[in-house]
């Protein structure tokens, strides 16, 4: 019985053991392992601190407006509200959302700014921690890249 429960251990124990090329015998039986960290982690050797922390590196939210605003695509429709109504509606963005642990992004909302009310033209999300843009796709309900919204455009 006891052959049957140690044969087994040794075996897995000599195949894990003759694996490791950076085994050095002390004496007898025992086996002494030197790992780094690069060793067992190769993957982790090209991330730096700086790296690291660039990554970590969040956007705040006048760069989150300011990156929306500054769309062709929305400095071209306002300037066309603006010329169609003589000058009578301005086009204007607002953050109504920031960033949480459970939704990384900044919600932008682009509106006709009119007297007596407001209505929006577009609606934007911003992740926080590039800055990459998102747009409200309103017939489907779901955010799509900027670039297949600027297909849209053209069609």
């Amino acid at each position: 019985m006891t052959r049957l429960i140690w044969y087994p251990l040794m075996t897995s124990l000599l195949i894990g053991v003759t694996g490791h090329s950076d085994l050095t015998p002390i004496s007898g039986d025992h086996v002494q392992m030197e790992l780094n960290s690069s060793q067992l982690f190769p993957e982790l050797e090209k991330y730096t601190n700086q790296t690291i922390s660039q990554a970590i590196r969040q956007i705040d939210e006048k760069t989150a407006l300011n990156s929306v605003w500054k769309l062709p695509q929305v400095q071209r429709k306002a300037k066309e509200i603006e010329r169609l109504s003589k000058g009578s509606i301005k086009v204007a963005a607002i953050v109504y959302g920031s960033p949480s642990p459970d939704d990384p992004y900044y919600k932008i909302r682009v509106f006709e700014d009119e007297p007596d009310h407001n209505s929006t033209v577009y609606w934007f999300r911003v992740l926080s921690t590039s800055g990459v843009i998102d747009v409200l796709d309103v017939i489907d309900n779901k955010y799509i890249t900027l670039e297949a919204w600027k297909e849209q455009l053209k069609r």
